[in-house]
């Protein structure tokens, strides 16, 4: 059994067990299919809703149940979700949103590649649905022809056929010039690293009236054939013998030469083919980067705008509350002046007052007799007036030095605010430069 076949009925027994296990919760909405594709070709994956209605406002998870992350492509409400996505599918898959609206749910994949080759899972969590594609990414290539030598029992000519890159597994066989296939050997098949087959045949022609041979190398999978003729010349029937072996010799190095300048200029003309389309996909990925490269410039420049715009606005931030604290210091410097001239006023009253008690208790002193204690009385009740006044007005010293003293701490705190706001607005002048500088060379570099 090919290892083609053993890959399917693996698929096949996956596919029957995930039925059963999600019997119940989910809705099989067709049988698996499988699609195949040429490496660099793009390819669609069929799913579809039935009955057609309108998903272009559901969730649509693509996925491949062997990857990890395993998503390749979901939609969210008509809408790339990008998050957790493979990265080898990045750029490369989309679906249809002018189609979703009629229950088309399709994936595209562009530029197939071999590590593609897989079973894909389409999903609706809301409907409960899911759907399976098995997608086959095939690689072909041309056959070549070589002479291998004469046979000696038949005078027979011995060619080799060989080709590389294929996949899946392909089978050779050999064809005559009336298109029957001809007895050959069993072909070897390998496979390389990197998961390509390389087959080879060898076929031994004998002389008839029509020499033309093709060696044919095909996959009925992908549905791809590759061919390659060549006709041997009757010269190269030649029968060795003891007196014909410089003869043989000389046909087979004639004929060695023949096919080596063939081979050599149909490989040259494969290798100038092969370099011209190299340089075009390189031409190709440098416009990709550039435009990408372009893209991310713009970015950094709106971001950077943006970046000064924010920036622009702490330093008006700032610059209001330098002006508050600015205005608060010159009313605090107005009230300690106020605070100053009131306290010179209370000294110049209570001065006063201690010089009327004192001109109170001399009168009083020098004063005899009933009318003079009378009016001694009365001097009395004034220096009580006048002491009561005097304590008031200490009351009132006191409470204007603390006043003082808090109007001075506002102060100091108000010069301390000012100095830090200025210090912070240096840093984001200083700031803005630096990113001016970084946007000018931004808009030099687009």
């Amino acid at each position: 059994m090919s290892s083609v076949n053993l890959l399917f009925i693996i698929a096949v027994i996956d596919f029957l067990l995930l039925m059963s296990a999600c019997k119940g919760h989910l809705q099989q909405m067709d049988s698996s299919q499988s699609v195949t594709a040429m490496v660099g070709e793009d390819v669609i994956l069929p799913c579809h809703l039935e009955p057609p209605k309108d998903a272009s406002q559901m969730t649509v998870e693509w996925g491949r149940p062997d990857l990890k992350p395993r998503f390749v492509f979901v939609s969210l409400d008509g809408q790339e979700y990008p998050a957790d996505q493979n990265e080898a599918y990045k750029g490369r898959s989309s679906m249809f949103p002018d189609k979703q609206k009629n229950g088309d749910i399709s994936l595209k994949l562009s530029d197939v590649r071999h590590s593609d080759n897989g079973r894909y899972r389409c999903y609706l969590p809301k409907e409960k649905k899911e759907y399976f594609v098995m997608l086959v990414a095939g690689s072909v290539s041309s056959p070549d022809i070589s002479l291998a030598g004469l046979h000696v029992s038949n005078s027979g000519v011995m060619l080799d056929c060989s080709s590389a890159g294929w996949y899946p597994e392909p089978e050779v066989s050999w064809l005559d010039g009336e298109g029957n296939i001809m007895s050959a050997g069993p072909a070897d098949k390998v496979r390389g690293p990197d998961g390509l087959y390389r087959v080879s045949s060898r076929v031994t022609v004998e002389k008839r009236h029509n020499n033309n041979v093709t060696c044919r190398v095909q996959q009925k999978d992908i549905n791809q054939t590759r061919e390659t003729h060549i006709y041997v010349q009757d010269g190269s029937f030649v029968p060795p013998s003891d007196c014909s072996v410089s003869i043989s010799f000389s046909v087979m190095l004639g004929l060695t030469l023949l096919l080596g300048v063939a081979t050599f200029i149909w490989k040259w003309r494969q290798t100038k083919i092969s370099i011209k389309k190299l340089k075009e996909k390189v031409n190709e990925e440098q416009q990709l980067l550039m435009a990408e490269e372009k893209q991310n410039l713009a970015q950094k420049k709106s971001k950077l705008e943006e970046e000064i715009q924010n920036i622009n606005e702490d330093q008006r931030s700032i610059d209001q509350q330098i002006e508050a604290f600015t205005k608060m210091s010159e009313e605090l410097k107005e009230q300690k002046k106020q605070l100053t001239h009131q306290k010179d006023e209370a000294k110049e009253i209570s001065e006063a007052n201690e010089r009327k008690l004192k001109a109170v208790d001399a009168e009083v002193r020098n004063q005899t007799g009933d009318m003079e204690e009378k009016k001694a009385q009365g001097y009395l009740n004034l220096k009580q007036v006048i002491t009561e006044s005097n304590g008031r007005l200490v009351e009132r010293k006191k409470g204007n030095q603390h006043v003082e003293l808090m109007t001075e701490k506002l102060m100091s705190r108000t010069r301390e605010e000012v100095d830090k706001l200025k210090k912070r607005k240096q840093e984001i002048e200083n700031h803005v430069m630096e990113i001016q500088k970084q946007l000018k060379e931004v808009e030099t570099q687009i």
